[in-house]
């Protein structure tokens, strides 16, 4: 399949997901259920009760895409040399025009460690101990720009693009499973190598960031994985097991080990961005990680047309072609 079509489908996906989780976002399992009646089955609003996903409309997608995409502009006007400087001042730009400090969209980390760069004050000390999802909630579009067996110059560029706001071992190597899942997921046609690659990036990616006292992320996945294998005939269980056990919270131990395990057992990202809206939690971050990497497998051409239409009707000062574009031309140079 055409390179151009698997990185279109990892950028739709990533907004797809993100857009599908967001009415539910950051709610217990069984309040989503009972307040959408059962099971997400289209794009919604976000309800008034939700007070962070109550500022978005249907098929809006939230702070996960928007984040990726400033990333990207960054990248081109630096040429492809991720900048810190150039980043963050994007970053409190992009925060600035959505209110992101107002109306509770910045996750806890990035929230700090953008208002102290804002404020002339250091935050490595506060970088290097995070725990949360940020680093990897934006970086899938970053797995564009790589082969898979790169990982290395894959993974100094995670690091290069997440060190304005997360520099811990956990969230540098949780950022770049991600990336190299997308890499992968844009050259092979089989999952289980998919996930071969994202396992086996993970012990660099540790040894990059700063130690902390967290679980490892590659056996929270072998976990998923094993639930994924023993419900596979019962979605509704599986999701269930992926809440209670391995988790769907804002912590990255368990947020990125429940996108990859999600994005195993769905392998699609039609049905990836579904099981996600109806997990609990962080189900658009969740949301937006999973279903960059089953988009990035399956490609564009496999999202639904309705979908892909609507995000570009209610996202209208986002030119998904541009962004695809940016990806191909840094693919051409880096990979």
């Amino acid at each position: 399949m055409e390179v151009k079509n698997k990185i279109a489908g990892a950028v739709y996906g990533m907004a797809l997901g993100d857009a599908m989780g967001m009415p539910p976002e950051l709610w217990g399992r069984e309040r989503a259920r009972k307040f959408f009646g059962g099971k997400i089955t289209e794009f919604l609003d976000g309800p008034a009760e939700n007070d962070v996903s109550v500022n978005y409309k249907k098929a809006q997608f939230t702070d996960d895409t928007g984040q990726a995409l400033v990333l990207l502009d960054s990248l081109a006007a630096t040429n492809y040399k991720p900048t810190a400087k150039d980043i963050a001042q994007r970053l409190l730009a992009w925060a600035d025009k959505e209110k992101a400090f107002e109306n509770n969209i910045l996750g806890p980390t990035s929230k700090v460690a953008l208002a102290n760069f804002r404020d002339g004050i250091d935050a490595r000390a506060f970088t290097d101990k995070a725990l949360s999802n940020g680093s990897a909630m934006r970086i899938a579009p970053i797995g564009c720009l790589f082969r898979p067996d790169q990982q290395q110059e894959l993974l100094d560029y995670v690091f290069g693009v997440s060190q304005v706001t997360h520099t811990s071992d956990v969230t540098i190597a949780g950022a770049a499973m991600i990336a190299e899942g997308v890499a992968s997921a844009i050259v092979h046609d089989d999952f289980e190598q998919v996930l071969q690659d994202i396992l086996a990036i993970e012990p660099a990616g540790y040894q990059r960031g700063c130690e902390t006292f967290s679980a490892r992320l590659a056996e929270r996945v072998k976990i998923g994985i094993a639930l994924a294998k023993q419900y596979k005939n019962d979605e509704d269980m599986f999701l269930a097991k992926i809440y209670d056990v391995v988790g769907a919270g804002v912590g990255i131990i368990e947020s990125v080990p429940a996108a990859i395990s999600i994005a195993y057992y769905a392998q699609n990202p039609n049905r990836c961005s579904l099981m996600c809206a109806n997990l609990g939690g962080d189900t658009d971050t969740i949301g937006a990680m999973a279903t960059a990497i089953c988009g990035a497998f399956t490609g564009y051409s496999t999202i639904k047309p309705e979908y892909t239409e609507l995000l570009r009707t209610q996202n209208p000062d986002t030119d998904f072609d541009s962004y695809i574009n940016i990806l191909v031309k840094g693919r051409d140079l880096l990979a």
